[in-house]
């Protein structure tokens, strides 16, 4: 199981294609997105006509008041929460796919070590009493249930605050940074971790994690896998 994580920008969903395409050629592999995907339902929600904007707003705010000391309101925890249901509903779908023979390739993965939008828990600030802290107490059994199951291998793509804005321009800069920031601080629980500089070409950053992955399969499994030129 290979984990790719990184800020938006990073490049981390076309390199998780690339290394797709590249490992099917030899072995039955499956891509399995573990984010929980509320930033592309904004942004999306964003580009409808007359209100999108103003619902985009409101959920940005919400979203950012529940990481406060104040913690969300009713309504944003069960909407957190449901998107936790919904992660956890892909990750063992994932890991069934694993158990039957599959490499997998992970877009992003669950952690517990700082809350908040790099894919840690939604309720970390959450009150601790009545229903919300109910719901921040299942959140947190759930993560932790995820990340007792270490990938084999990360690869962390490590993107520059101008690069990450330079590619998404329409995502917030302040989003971006704080992510950046977050994912410096990830250990993943102990996984080994590769650290690429998303900031070079794409196919430098391919040749790179090819050669780690097939340097994996080979000590570890015993897998000779042939590491063509970069894509073009």
């Amino acid at each position: 199981m290979i984990a790719i994580v990184g800020c938006d920008g990073s490049g981390k969903s076309t390199m998780t294609q690339v290394l797709h395409d590249w490992l099917a050629e030899f072995q039955p592999t499956v891509i399995c997105h573990l984010g929980k995907q509320s930033g592309n339902i904004g942004r999306a929600l964003a580009r409808m006509p007359l209100f999108g904007a103003r619902l985009e707003r409101s959920i940005y705010r919400k979203a950012k008041a529940a990481q406060t000391e104040r913690g969300p309101g009713l309504a944003t925890a069960i909407g957190i929460y449901a998107f936790t249901v919904r992660r956890e509903r892909r990750f063992r779908r994932m890991m069934k796919l694993r158990r039957a023979g599959n490499l997998i390739i992970a877009d992003r993965f669950p952690q517990i070590e700082v809350p908040g939008p790099m894919d840690g828990v939604g309720l970390g600030n959450a009150r601790p009493t009545g229903l919300i802290g109910w719901l921040a107490r299942r959140e947190r059994r759930k993560f932790d249930v995820m990340v007792a199951h270490r990938p084999d291998l990360v690869i962390r793509l490590n993107v520059s605050l101008p690069v990450a804005q330079a590619r998404k321009p329409d995502h917030r800069p302040t989003s971006l940074a704080r992510k950046i920031d977050d994912l410096s601080r990830l250990a993943f629980q102990g996984a080994p971790i590769v650290e690429l500089d998303a900031d070079e070409p794409l196919q430098k950053v391919e040749a790179k994690a090819k050669a780690v992955i097939a340097k994996l399969l080979e000590s570890q499994y015993g897998r000779t896998v042939p590491v063509d030129s970069p894509s073009r």
